[in-house]
């Protein structure tokens, strides 16, 4: 009886192994599939509940086994979260998640998870954006995403050559550098914080668009606010506020807090030396995890 329960405890300590090992590509694929952390979080749950579930000894290769629980959870949810977004007040942004350093430093991830390329990702359909992230991303092959979106390899190629050419049509023009965008930053918290309007337009493409996710709980435009003039007369606003640089979603960003909390993260998006986007997060759900992640920290 001893032998035998030492053996069952090896067991589950070898395939909770294998999903603590798998959980930050899990995290991450669910992540750029919903553009929730709390989400994403929700359904590695309820992928290790499956997990936990099934007859190991069946399961030839647990890294494609839990990728394609987890893209099926994802979906499930997506169109949950679709739904529920038809309804949102004002503009929907993706969560803030704080990425360390080391991380940001791979430029192709950093990018696959920005603020500007996950508002791209929410025009592809859900099962366009399985596909796009399994394969683009995380390179898994054609015979593995079939399986995971239930539709045959031929049908996969397809998808993905369609959501590659609609992604490649709205991204960013070009691939812009960490560096890049924190000298940029750091010119732009300047600007913002001496109330340098001038230097502001002189940053800013004519086009500009900003987007400020409130949620409808706090104050915030419900419309996109476009071009310069405008936008530049919002940021005159926070003037005085006290911003910290960090990096979010792979990119340097500024926190605004207020009363010993984060009110506001600020992300930016940089097209051809200017800025064409700013991505302002209010809500307080979606800042949430950052304030108890930036607490611990303290």
């Amino acid at each position: 009886m001893a032998d035998r329960d030492a053996g069952a405890g090896a067991a589950t300590t070898t395939f909770t192994d294998r999903f603590v090992a798998h959980r930050n590509l899990l995290f991450t694929v669910a992540y750029e599939m919903l553009g929730s952390a709390a989400d994403a979080e929700d359904v590695l749950q309820e992928t290790w509940l499956r997990w936990s579930g099934v007859e190991h000894a069946t399961v030839r290769d647990p890294r494609a086994f839990l990728v394609r629980i987890t893209t099926r959870q994802s979906l499930t949810r997506l169109r949950t979260l679709r739904r529920r977004k038809e309804s949102y007040v004002g503009p929907w942004l993706p969560e803030p998640l704080l990425i360390t350093p080391d991380v940001a430093e791979d430029v192709e991830f950093a990018d696959s998870v920005s603020m500007a390329m996950l508002l791209v990702l929410e025009s592809l359909t859900p099962t366009e954006r399985a596909v796009f992230v399994l394969r683009d991303v995380f390179d898994v092959d054609y015979d593995e995403i079939a399986q995971a979106v239930d539709k045959n390899p031929s049908a996969v190629r397809q998808i993905a050559h369609r959501a590659r050419a609609h992604v490649a049509a709205r991204r960013p023009r070009e691939t812009v550098s960490p560096s890049q965008t924190r000298d940029a930053l750091s010119a732009f918290q300047q600007a913002v914080e001496t109330g340098d309007l001038t230097r502001l337009l002189n940053m800013i493409a004519p086009d500009v668009v900003l987007l400020t996710d409130g949620g409808g709980v706090v104050r915030a435009a419900v419309e996109p606010v476009v071009g310069a003039a405008d936008v530049t007369e919002a940021l005159a606003r926070l003037r005085g506020a006290l911003l910290q640089p960090t990096l979010v979603n792979g990119h340097p960003a500024l926190i605004i807090h207020r009363d010993g909390r984060i009110d506001t993260i600020v992300a930016l998006r940089l097209d051809a030396g200017l800025i064409t986007g700013l991505y302002a997060v209010r809500n307080p759900e979606k800042l949430s995890r950052m304030n108890r992640e930036t607490a611990m920290a303290h």
